[in-house]
């Protein structure tokens, strides 16, 4: 798959995360990696108690068109933490890219 940018978006909640990968992959000609999920130190204070990592390859232009509409989506609905997109991500990053909290039980 090589060197395709990566777009990754943190939002509140599994049920955000898919409407968002998949508002992402309808804007942008994009692939998704695993999910990852993130349990926070302050989980009674935000709107779900569940921060999950959408994460988008492709050029960078069409991963900067699915971060787009996966943000817009968040906002429609419980919101997101953070995003950024990696134009040229390393060996290393790409590694990473594959690990997901969702696999262990």
């Amino acid at each position: 798959m090589g060197n395709e940018a990566v777009g990754i978006i943190e939002v509140y909640g599994l049920v955000t995360a898919f409407c968002c990968a998949d508002a992402g992959v309808k804007a942008g000609n994009v692939w998704l990696e695993k999910f990852d999920k993130n349990k926070p130190k302050n989980p009674d204070s935000l709107p779900v108690p569940l921060l999950v990592c959408v994460k988008f390859r492709g050029e960078v232009a069409d991963v900067t068109a699915a971060m787009e509409a996966a943000m817009a989506k968040a906002e429609e609905m419980a919101g997101y933490v953070q995003h950024y997109i990696i134009p040229n991500p390393t060996d290393d990053t790409l590694k990473m890219l594959g690990i997901s909290a969702f696999d262990k039980r």
